[in-house]
């Protein structure tokens, strides 16, 4: 029986001349907590662009839940979360306020909307700021907020883009139980990104390494270590053994000037 909640067959996406994502096969379970790793202009972001609907696959394709990403696409968006790296609450508006509107925005019937935005404040240990405006919150508040807003619709599939990207350790901690309660109390598929390597490895299940547009690898934490030959190998030279690169300092000037904005901005 096939368990996969997302399916990945031959996916592809050009630019022109640059194939940026080539034909990559891979599947990931229901339940899975999934870590997808990959160097700068591996097409790693192209790949959870195109699983997320936001650019359509040149050839090849996905399902996620049975459904097409592009035949679908709206029943797709119905059945995932995303919470992107950048900011995407507004911090003019309280924690009820853009959770109200999130579940508006997913259709939401009227009458359910304030019960699932509670329910969610409550979830994330949030309720007791549901009247505080999101300006005045940490930045662990602010994640754990935006994950509420992915999940006020109940997805099947919770896609995280650096879930703790900026954060510091205890929030970092809290961000990961909570996604982690999430999976055990509703069965949610979450599938991350991340340049923490020790993150990736003691939270995930298995993990597929992109280089080049090709998937590299994938597998276990354990058996990605296992595959480089050295006893006591960690995944970051798992990662080195499988694309020649380490992870670096990411993106350029105007890339850094942006990340580091909404940093400032989460506190």
């Amino acid at each position: 029986m096939n368990d996969e909640l997302i399916s990945v067959r031959g996916l592809t996406k050009r630019f022109g001349d640059l194939t940026a994502v080539n034909g990559i096969t891979f599947g990931v379970n229901r339940g899975e907590v999934f870590a997808f790793l990959g160097p700068n202009g591996a097409g790693k972001s192209t790949t959870i662009k195109m699983l997320i609907t936001l650019i359509t696959p040149t050839a090849g394709g996905a399902t996620i839940d049975g459904l097409d990403l592009v035949r679908t696409p709206s029943g797709v968006r119905r059945r995932i979360g995303y919470v992107p790296q950048l900011i995407s609450v507004d911090g003019t508006l309280t924690a009820y306020e853009n959770l109200m509107l999130m579940a508006r925005l997913y259709d939401i019937p009227g009458r359910e909307c304030s019960p699932r935005a509670r329910e969610v404040l409550s979830f994330l240990g949030l309720e007791d700021h549901a009247g505080a405006l999101v300006r005045t919150f940490s930045g662990g508040m602010i994640r754990r907020l935006e994950i509420g807003q992915a999940i006020v619709h109940r997805p099947r599939a919770l896609f995280l883009d650096e879930p703790t990207s900026g954060l510091d350790p205890v929030a970092r901690q809290t961000v990961w139980q909570h996604v982690l309660e999430l999976r055990k109390s509703s069965g949610t598929t979450i599938f991350f990104s991340t340049h923490q390597m020790e993150e990736a490895d003691a939270m995930s299940d298995r993990v597929a390494i992109m280089n080049t547009g090709s998937l590299a690898v994938i597998g276990t934490p354990a058996e990605l270590k296992g595959q480089t030959g050295t006893p006591g190998a960690t995944l970051e030279e798992a990662f080195i053994h499988f694309t020649g690169t380490a992870f670096t300092e990411r993106g350029d000037f105007r890339e850094v000037r942006r990340s580091r904005r909404a940093e400032r901005r989460r506190g």
